[in-house]
């Protein structure tokens, strides 16, 4: 253990914060294209099965004059199909829920001369990568089989990688300081996103612009976008390789490993001789009042991520960049608080950090519950039709970025909290368990809101089911207890940034 020359006191934990952006490129391709996926395929969806429903109606053109002369009838008809929607997303969700934890616990036993995780990357990120630009072609060319069959792969293929890419950053940090590098992890992730954000803002590669233009659609309007978004993906998994040699950085950072074990914000402490020992009560406690709690944000998170791009277009009638902008909005005001969280972390605990976010999530779904839709109209001709959309109300920035900032305080501690609770060689197990929670809250919630939308026919049932789950996740997480540790001397923000080796 390094020791002060001076004072023999063992020096502070130091966080490599540029190893950890560099980590953080592998969260770079999961969120570029977990965004461009989301912001998309529920409404790909959502006109394909429309089509397939009501035959009847013919092409894009026939839906836009049936908007204009029959709206209650055009609205109860994309509601009608939107419980399918939610099966199908989630089917793949449900997919990875068993094969997350699965994938962990193989790369906690997997030994290669290029590491444990760095294979699984590899490989995951290039079949995804190849995969993805399909997705748009079959939803163009009206192939539902096709359509499907891509989700599917880019799905398995990204769930292969996902708990070994974000297990390389609690494998490479010492437990104390994996709240400020979750942070910063999710900041390349939001970075990620939010190349797919501004990709659907260009005018040429609005959805609704797409929709607008019927016949006339150009595929490459939707099939650019998802190129680019495969590109990036190779790129960055090209950064993770050729940076972070995981065999040769995990044997120097050994010493520093060890002493985080025994720093850790867990009641019982861990060693690696307690590897195949059962968890004790206290811990296990925590771990499963965490995953409930996170099951039950996740619902709610997930349940606006996969619909709200549909809100916007079909119930807001406002043109689909307007869901671009919020996820800016979200993203930037996310940003601030993964800069944040693990500063008010130290100073509170991740508990109280944690319950803080929910928090704000609650209020900000609340309040979406009143917001209705623009008083104003827009007038776009795309195509051969000219379309009347509603202004957007302005109100909704506010709540995104209140939104955004409680989440990164959730997001940022909790997945830390998790990993905490087992030896480092059980990480990747964890990990998965982590994971896994949120993907079984990603199977339920499609479907679940999706019934609710056809038995209500309200959109507005969208903002209560979010504002719901996310209050009853605060009031389960309040039962988690609240570890006090020694306060630590790290040093603040950014400044140790270039400093490391």
């Amino acid at each position: 253990m390094e020791k002060t020359k001076t004072t023999g006191v063992s020096a502070p934990l130091k966080l490599n914060y540029k190893r950890t952006f560099t980590i953080g490129f592998a969260f770079f391709g999961i969120l570029l294209l977990w965004q461009i996926y989301n912001m998309t395929c529920p409404t790909f969806l959502t006109e394909i099965l429309r089509g397939m429903i009501h035959p009847e109606v013919g092409d894009d053109a026939a839906w836009i004059a049936l908007k204009i002369s029959d709206y209650a009838m055009w609205q109860r008809d994309t509601l009608d199909v939107q419980y399918i929607v939610g099966i199908i997303m989630a089917i793949d969700n449900m997919a990875a829920l068993i094969m997350l934890p699965i994938f962990g616990r193989i790369s906690d036993k997997t030994k290669s001369p290029l590491g444990k995780r760095m294979p699984f990357i590899l490989i995951g990120t290039l079949v995804s990568a190849i995969a993805v630009p399909f997705i748009p072609l079959a939803f163009h060319y009206g192939n539902f089989a096709g359509l499907i069959s891509t989700m599917a792969v880019v799905i398995f293929f990204m769930m292969m990688y996902r708990s070994p890419a974000v297990a390389l950053m609690p494998d490479m940090t010492p437990k104390p300081l994996r709240a400020k590098a979750n942070g910063i992890i999710n900041v390349m992730g939001y970075l990620g996103g939010g190349v797919g954000t501004v990709l659907l803002i260009i005018p040429f590669f609005k959805l609704t612009n797409y929709l607008n233009a019927g016949s006339a659609a150009s595929i490459w309007q939707i099939e650019i976008p998802y190129l680019i978004v495969s590109f990036a993906m190779i790129v960055s998994v090209i950064v993770l390789f050729l940076k972070i040699k995981e065999n040769k950085i995990e044997a120097e950072i050994e010493p520093e490993m060890r002493r985080g074990e025994m720093e850790a914000e867990i009641e019982d402490k861990l060693t690696d001789k307690d590897e195949n020992a059962p968890m004790t009560k206290a811990n296990r406690t925590m771990l499963i009042l965490i995953l409930v709690a996170e099951v039950l944000w996740f619902m709610s998170f997930n349940s606006v991520e996969t619909y709200m791009g549909n809100y916007v277009i079909y119930y807001l009638n406002a043109q689909s960049s307007y869901s671009s902008w919020l996820a800016i909005v979200g993203g930037v005001c996310s940003v601030a608080g993964f800069l944040t969280a693990g500063l008010i972390a130290d100073k509170i605990g991740r508990k109280w950090t944690i319950s803080i976010g929910l928090s704000l999530c609650v209020v900000s779904y609340f309040i979406m519950c009143f917001v209705g839709k623009g008083s104003g109209s827009e007038v776009v001709v795309s195509g051969v039709v000219s379309t009347t959309y509603n202004t957007f109300p302005f109100i909704f920035y506010v709540i995104w970025g209140i939104n955004g900032f409680g989440g990164s305080l959730i997001h940022t501690c909790s997945f830390p909290m998790v990993v905490e609770l087992c030896t480092k060689k059980k990480v990747g197990q964890f990990t998965g368990y982590y994971y896994a929670a949120s993907m079984l809250a990603q199977s339920i919630t499609p479907i679940l809101i999706g019934l609710i939308f056809l038995k209500a026919q309200e959109w507005v049932a969208l903002p209560i089911y979010a504002a719901s789950l996310m209050f009853v996740s605060l009031c389960v997480f309040l039962f988690v207890k609240s570890v006090k540790v020694p306060k630590l001397k790290n040093k603040k923000g950014l400044e140790n940034l270039g400093g490391d080796d």
